[in-house]
């Protein structure tokens, strides 16, 4: 921890030394990755000049008219957490005051249609590697970066431990995509290790996956801003909560330590609501 007095500069230095330690905490790549965009964004800013708190919020309000709040937020808690690293935590700024939305727009969800599509679309292209890819992250719940974990091992057991974000669960693969991906398995000949590997043996990771889905969007007829890995994760989660209506064990299946970030995964979409009102047949003349 530093100490508070001294001269309040954001310089590039301090801010390797920050990733440091966040590494040295275990904090993910992608999370390191992340702050070291967001603070050196703020770096490039402030140029060397003494931050303060009134030249803290008008970089705020620059960010306020280039971003979505979300993204807003995104960046100021990377930069605060910074602050308080730093024994600066007087200069931190506050959030932005976001009202949770009561319905999803339809507009960025994959439907299970679109979602059938992509996969037919992907074996018609003959990769038959990232139809099973796809539906992994869609029938087990995971994360993109997850999907190392999926071993040949797991697939013989049914089961993997992932351990991710400093959190231990066990993710169980469904029998039918066992017996899949046991075929592929003895196709490739492959008898041990990661189950989806590039040519060179490494993990698939999540922009080799992005690229190869983007490429499926025109011949399956999906929304390009539509397909992405994580979205796979959403339909899992609302086919999920549609099904068995538990929000509490759905949240341990996709390792959420907080249950309102579940439930941002199983929101409905408004014209879900307005079928339920026409059917409740209150409207006599």
């Amino acid at each position: 921890m530093y100490k508070k007095q001294g001269t309040r500069v954001l310089t590039y230095e301090i801010i390797g030394n920050y990733l440091g330690f966040l590494q040295e905490n275990e904090k993910s790549p992608a999370t390191i990755l992340k702050y070291n965009h967001d603070l050196n964004m703020a770096a490039a800013y402030f140029d060397g000049k003494v931050l303060t708190k009134s030249a803290l919020i008008e970089w705020k309000n620059t960010l306020i008219v280039k971003y979505a709040a979300a993204t807003v937020n995104s960046i100021l808690a990377a930069l605060n957490g910074f602050l308080k690293h730093m024994g600066w935590a007087d200069l931190a700024v506050k959030l932005l005051k976001i009202q949770r939305s009561l319905f999803r727009s339809e507009n960025r969800e994959l439907t299970y249609a679109e979602y059938k599509r992509l996969v037919h679309a992907a074996e018609n292209a003959g990769n038959r590697r990232l139809s099973l890819v796809v539906q992994t992250i869609c029938g087990t719940g995971i994360r993109v970066s997850e999907l190392q974990f999926i071993t040949v091992e797991a697939v013989r057991t049914g089961r993997t431990e992932i351990n991710n974000k400093g959190k231990r669960r066990t993710v169980f693969l469904p029998k039918k995509l066992r017996k899949t991906l046991t075929k592929y398995l003895q196709e490739i000949n492959k008898r041990e290790g990661v189950v989806f590997t590039t040519r060179n043996g490494k993990p698939l990771d999540r922009s080799n996956i992005w690229r190869d889905m983007k490429a499926l969007c025109e011949s399956a007829g999906v929304d390009p801003t539509k397909v992405f890995p994580h979205n796979l994760r959403h339909l899992f989660a609302r086919k999920y909560y549609g099904i068995e209506k538990d929000i509490s064990r759905l949240a341990d299946i996709l390792g959420h330590s907080n249950i309102n970030t579940t439930r941002i995964y199983t929101m409905e979409s408004g014209a879900v609501h307005a079928r339920q009102i026409e059917h409740l047949g209150l409207i006599i003349t």
